[in-house]
C-alpha cells in the first residue's frame, strides 16, 4: 500500500508521521510519500521527525518530494492538507471580512468562501494528475473548507472514492466520553449536519442515550460551560450538543471579540509560524535535535491553548499548558491523523471489521430534507472498501433550514470557482447567512480579488 500526503510541509506533518509509525502494524504500508511545493519546509519537517524515525524505525519507505506526479504515482490513498497561499492568505481572508464588519474566520463565512475559491482549482489540478497516475486511489481531504471541497470533488470532479475529514466531531465524542467517565470506543455519537455546522442529537453508552443527563449537567453549572462556548440555556433549548463552530451562528459576540482582540486568528498564526520556522532553521543549522523538538512543542502548546480564545473573548476551548509531552503527542494522534488512519484501516480491512466514523459524504437519503447528492457530515459505516452514511431521518426544522441555506451557498461557491463567473461568486457570498447584504458581499469579494491577485480564479 502507498499513501501520499499533499501539503506535507505543514505544521501537522510531524503528528501525522508519528501516527503512521505507531500504527504501522494496522496497515500493510509499503510507502509514505510526503509532498509539498515548499522544499525548505518539507526538509525542516524531516529534520523534526528524524529522532522519531530513528527511535521507531518504520517498516515502510518514506519519500519526500516537491514532484506531485512522483508522489501520486501508484498511490492507494491520497491525503490533501495543503493551503493555497499559506497562512498569509488566511490572514487576508479574515482581515478583509472583519474590516467590513463580518466574521473573519478561516472556514465560516467569507473566510471559508475565499479559501474555497482559491483551493478548488488547485485541487482539481491534482485530480487530473490522479486520473493519470493513481485512478483507483481514495482521496481523503483534510484541506479546508472540508465539506465544500468534498462537494466539489464528488460531484463536479466525478471522483466517487472521496471523503471529507474533520476531527471536530471525534473531539466532541471524546469530550462526551470524558464527562461520562467512559472509554471513547464505548460511546456512540448520533451526529448530523455539514462540516463545521453540526449537532450531536444522541450520546449512547451501554444501551442508554445519556444526552439528557449531559444537558442537565450543563444546566446545573448556571454559567458558561468550561471549554465549550455555549450557555447552558442554549443547549437546553436545542436539546442537542452543537459543534463549537455553531458559536458563530448562535452568538453575536464573535465579531466584537475579534475586533477587540486587535488581530485575527490567521494573523496570530502567521506570527507564530514565523517564530517556529525561524527557530527550526536555527536548530537545524546547529544540528540541535532537542532544540527542534522544544521549538515545535512550544508552538503546539501556544497554538492549541489560544484556539477559539479571541473569538470567545479570551476563554478558548483548549488548555494545553499542563499537559506533558506524552499527553500532547497522544492528543495529536487522536486528531486528523487518527481519523485518517481509522478510515484507511476500515476501508482496507475485511468487511467483518468495519468502523462507524463521522465523515463528509454524499447524503444518499440519510438526512431527510437534504438532497441525495448533498455532501453532509454524519455517521458512516466504513468497511470492505465502502463508505455508507447511516440513516438519520428527520432533523429539527431550525437545523435543516440552516443546513440548506449554507449548502446552497457552498454549491454556488464551487460553481464560481470552476466557471469563473463573477455573478455566481457574488450570489454565493451574498447568500451566506453571516453576510448581511448584497452590497457588503460585493465589497468583500472585490477586495479579495484585489488583495489575492493570481491566487484567486479569474472572475468575469
Amino acid at each position: 500500500m502507498k499513501v501520499t500526503i499533499l501539503g506535507a510541509g505543514g505544521v501537522r506533518s510531524p503528528l501525522m508521521l508519528r501516527s503512521f509509525i505507531l500504527r504501522q502494524d494496522c496497515l500493510a504500508l509499503a510507502e509514505l510519500a510526503l509532498m509539498d511545493i515548499d522544499a525548505e519546509r518539507l526538509e525542516l519537517m524531516g529534520w523534526l521527525t528524524a529522532p522519531l524515525e530513528r527511535a521507531n524505525p518504520p517498516r515502510f519507505r518514506i519519500t519526500r518530494t516537491t514532484d506531485a506526479r512522483a508522489a501520486l504515482a501508484g498511490a492507494d490513498y491520497v491525503i490533501t492538507t495543503f493551503r493555497v497561499g499559506d497562512m498569509a492568505a488566511r490572514a487576508v481572508d479574515e482581515r478583509v471580512a472583519l474590516d467590513h464588519g463580518v466574521l473573519g474566520q478561516e472556514t465560516t463565512g467569507p473566510g471559508g468562501y475565499a479559501m474555497g475559491l482559491r483551493t478548488i482549482p488547485v485541487l482539481f489540478q491534482y485530480l487530473d494528475l490522479m486520473r493519470e497516475v493513481c485512478p483507483e486511489a481514495w482521496l481523503l481531504n483534510f484541506a479546508n473548507p472540508a465539506g465544500m471541497l468534498a462537494e466539489a470533488v464528488i460531484h463536479h470532479g466525478r471522483w466517487p472514492r472521496a471523503v471529507g475529514i474533520c476531527d471536530t466531531p471525534a473531539s466532541m465524542l471524546r469530550g462526551a466520553a470524558n464527562l461520562l467517565q467512559a472509554r471513547p470506543e464505548d460511546v456512540y455519537l448520533e451526529y448530523f449536519g455539514l462540516n463545521h455546522l453540526g449537532w450531536a442529537s444522541g450520546v449512547w453508552h451501554r444501551g442508554r442515550n445519556r444526552l439528557p443527563e449531559l444537558i442537565e449537567r450543563f444546566a446545573q453549572l448556571g454559567g458558561p460551560v468550561p471549554s465549550y462556548p455555549f450557555a447552558p440555556g442554549l443547549i437546553q433549548a436545542l436539546g442537542m450538543l452543537p459543534n463549537e463552530y455553531l458559536y458563530y451562528y448562535y452568538s453575536d459576540e464573535a465579531v466584537k471579540n475579534l475586533c477587540a482582540a486587535g488581530r485575527t486568528r490567521g494573523e496570530q498564526l502567521l506570527a507564530l509560524n514565523s517564530v517556529l520556522f525561524a527557530a527550526l532553521r536555527q536548530a537545524r543549522a546547529a544540528e540541535d535535535f532537542d532544540g527542534l523538538q522544544a521549538a515545535y512543542e512550544r508552538y503546539y502548546r501556544e497554538r492549541g491553548s489560544t484556539y477559539f480564545a479571541a473569538e470567545t473573548g479570551g476563554r478558548g476551548t483548549h488548555d494545553l499548558s499542563r499537559l506533558s509531552r506524552e499527553e500532547l503527542e497522544a492528543l495529536g494522534e487522536q486528531g486528523y491523523a487518527g481519523v485518517a488512519l481509522n478510515v484507511m484501516e476500515a476501508l482496507a480491512g475485511p468487511a467483518a471489521a468495519p468502523k462507524t466514523l463521522i465523515l463528509n459524504v454524499a447524503n444518499r437519503g440519510a438526512i431527510s430534507g437534504m438532497r441525495a447528492d448533498d455532501v453532509v457530515e454524519t455517521v458512516c459505516w466504513v468497511g470492505g472498501g465502502q463508505i455508507r452514511p447511516l440513516a438519520v431521518g428527520c432533523v429539527p426544522d431550525h437545523a435543516l433550514g440552516l443546513m440548506k441555506q449554507v449548502k446552497a451557498y457552498e454549491r454556488l461557491t464551487v460553481e464560481a470557482a470552476l466557471t469563473g463567473r463573477y455573478a455566481t461568486a457574488l450570489a454565493a457570498l451574498a447568500l451566506h447567512p453571516l453576510v448581511p447584504s448584497h452590497a457588503v458581499a460585493k465589497a468583500i469579494l472585490d477586495e479579495y480579488v484585489q488583495r489575492h491577485g493570481a491566487l484567486m480564479p479569474k472572475l468575469s
